[in-house]
């Protein structure tokens, strides 16, 4: 079964896909790491900020890993990369 997600960018992860937010097909079930893996396989270059981003389902964060995530359409999926200022 799959789902339709919406996918959405903040600060660095932003400039890198180049877009706010988009729509993808995914699995209902999926790891945080596959979930990763299909967002970096869509932007490349979003590869420079992966040993520092952060994923948030359903304003949940989620750490990236062999967790594995129920996800139904509609459901928003954040990727936030590190945020620096002060």
């Amino acid at each position: 079964m799959t789902c339709e997600v919406v996918i959405l960018y903040f600060a660095k992860s932003l400039e890198l896909a180049g877009v706010r937010s988009e729509n993808v097909i995914l699995p209902q079930e999926i790891t945080s790491k596959e979930l990763w893996d299909k967002i970096a396989s869509l932007h490349p270059r979003l590869c420079a900020i992966k040993d520092h981003v952060v994923l948030a389902v359903r304003q949940e964060y989620v750490t990236i890993g062999d967790d594995i995530i129920t996800l139904r359409t509609g459901d928003e999926v954040a990727v936030i990369p590190p945020i620096s200022g002060g």
